[in-house]
């Protein structure tokens, strides 16, 4: 069936990516260049085929939701733009510069102890948290879940952020966008605004182990903030802003080539509110905060 694509369909198809590398997002790029070669039936038959090899059960409606999302930006041969940066997958895992990044022994404790900013009460400081990261009154995008949130100015959210377990890292550009299917929402890529903060996640490995990486990525980025999960993992915000996309990228994708969670990379992402209260009770509590990378910036 595959034999008349072009060539770079092949590499593309010769190397999925794993559960957790990225295979959600490669079923969406790969559809997204079947579309002038390939109807919908085949196109799903191809994606179905590679399922089994990622390691978890990948659902129909997985599939078919990466053939219709993916077909309002399909790949146009006649005017093939950025295919490479659009398309190239993300770098495979180097476990020879984790080994290395881990021999630092940096520990949770210690980025505790370098935080510039530490709290030792019981109190949630989620509301002065968002004021530094977010100056001014923007519209922002939070929630209890990723069906359940809203976007209003920073105002109208005065003294509810603590109670809340996610926000997007970037203020919105309006209240509402048209998503990829044409529904109207309050988070979807359309009405996210310019990067503010890419937020670095490391489910896979102990705190221990999240905190030396964020440290490294540290030596490469602006490091702001690095919250509790209420679970099992730590985030870490790198403040971006107006940086050229392409740089941001491969700032992601070294990210990914130690182990980091490719999810954050969508901008209208949402993540752990810092200081913000989980479903189950927790407390997403801040590990190291650092405001003064912020300045003046807006």
């Amino acid at each position: 069936m595959t034999t008349q694509l072009p060539k770079f369909i092949h590499d593309i198809l010769s190397s999925p990516p794993k559960s957790g590398d990225g295979f959600h997002n490669w079923l969406f790029r790969v559809a997204r260049v079947l579309h002038p070669y390939r109807n919908e039936e085949e196109i799903y038959s191809i994606l179905e085929s590679y399922a089994p090899t990622c390691g978890r059960y990948v659902s129909k409606k997985e599939i078919l939701d990466a053939i219709q999302n993916s077909k309002v930006v399909a790949w146009n041969p006649e005017n093939p733009v950025c295919v490479n940066l659009k398309l190239q997958a993300w770098t495979p895992r180097n476990e020879t510069q984790i080994q290395k990044i881990l021999a630092e022994g940096l520990t949770l404790a210690d980025l505790w102890e370098q935080s510039p900013i530490q709290w030792n009460d019981e109190e949630s400081h989620t509301e002065a948290i968002i004021d530094h990261l977010f100056s001014g009154n923007p519209l922002l995008c939070v929630g209890t879940s990723a069906k359940e949130f809203k976007t209003q100015n920073r105002d109208e959210l005065q003294g509810t952020l603590s109670a809340l377990s996610l926000i997007v890292p970037s203020s919105m550009s309006k209240p509402t966008g048209i998503t990829k299917e044409g529904n109207e929402s309050a988070r979807c890529l359309d009405n996210t605004g310019e990067r503010r903060f890419l937020v670095i996640e490391f489910d896979k490995d102990t705190e221990d182990d999240q905190a030396a990486k964020l440290a490294h990525l540290a030596l490469y980025a602006p490091f702001v903030l690095a919250c509790r999960s209420g679970g099992k993992s730590v985030h870490g915000w790198f403040y971006c802003h107006a940086q050229p996309e392409d740089k941001l990228r491969r700032f992601m994708d070294y990210a990914i080539s130690i182990g980091a969670d490719p999810a954050t990379w969508t901008k209208c992402q949402m993540v752990r509110m810092p200081d913000g209260l989980r479903d189950n009770g927790n407390r997403q509590s801040v590990i190291y905060f650092n405001p003064s990378i912020l300045g003046a910036k807006k």
